[in-house]
């Protein structure tokens, strides 16, 4: 099998997808997207049975992904998968619409009425730029001044939806929260992700990766999560309320998982590629 690998930034996690495609018999072929040029009345020259999306960067991605579907290729994730699950607002929105718990979330177009819904959610409330990762510019604002004061920043910032306010109630969880891989048809790995000196509980701000031990429910939500958004491969953030139960976060189209792999032994890459090629040849 020829195995695509759409990329913009070789971590770790791209060199293991690699290195166990090639474990496992497979011809891989690199595709390098920043020099990729793509023309309307011709195909690209790739020879490949499927891609595996890997893209950093989400607008790379979700172009690419469409472009290579739009060669005849299957690609995991595909790109309407990926603007489901990048996008905070169409992710929380469709899950809840399903009835997946999620945190109480308000979108506002103008700051006004943004406060408003801010003070129907009640403070302390989560800001977040719709699109992002690694927590990044995610704040708690503990009343209006400082919410006024984050809103601020966002709109002087060159993000594409600055002026869309995304304001969720702050959920009391543990210092941890849970990131739950679903591959397939399948929910095999997850970790707890610790920071007792941060509520931002993302790995790339310092919290720390430790085993999970998945139960039926968690590994229930994950597939019903996966079914919503879509794609093959996803990496879901869930909270712990003590009132609500496993509360979905976030969803990843293009997750990290190196230090799944740390912490748990467990072989993400191998496990996608075997999924991978159960699915290619139904």
């Amino acid at each position: 099998m020829k195995v695509g690998i759409a990329y913009d930034l070789p971590r770790w996690e791209e060199k293991n997808i690699i290195q166990e495609a090639k474990n496992e018999g497979h011809q891989v072929i690199p595709f390098y997207s920043k020099q990729g040029i793509f023309y309307s009345d011709s195909n690209i020259d790739i020879e490949a049975d499927l891609f595996i999306q890997r893209n950093v960067s989400h607008s790379r991605a979700v172009m690419t992904s469409f472009l290579i579907e739009s060669q005849g290729i299957p690609i995991v994730n595909d790109y309407v998968t990926l603007i489901k699950s990048e996008n905070k607002a169409f992710t929380t929105f469709i899950l809840s619409r399903a009835d997946i718990k999620t945190p109480r979330t308000a979108v506002s177009m103008e700051k006004d009425m943004a406060l408003s819904s801010a003070s129907t959610l009640g403070y302390p409330v989560v800001i977040k730029p719709i699109e992002g990762s690694w927590g990044r510019m995610i704040a708690k604002a503990q009343d209006e001044d400082s919410l006024r004061s984050f809103m601020e920043y966002q709109e002087f910032t060159s993000m594409y939806y600055r002026s869309i306010y995304y304001i969720q109630e702050f959920v009391k969880k543990p210092d941890r929260d849970i990131r739950i891989f679903a591959i397939g048809d399948d929910a095999p790995v997850g970790i707890y992700r610790v920071n007792p000196k941060n509520w931002r509980t993302n790995t790339a701000l310092g919290a720390k990766a430790e085993p999970l031990a998945i139960d039926a429910e968690l590994r229930e939500l994950a597939l019903k999560v996966k079914d919503k958004i879509g794609g093959f491969f996803l990496g879901i953030d869930v909270f712990e309320d003590k009132e609500k139960g496993y509360v979905i976060d976030e969803v990843n189209g293009v997750p990290e998982f190196k230090n799944t792999v740390r912490v748990t032994g467990f072989n993400v890459s191998k496990y996608l590629i075997t999924k991978l090629m159960e699915w290619y040849k139904k």
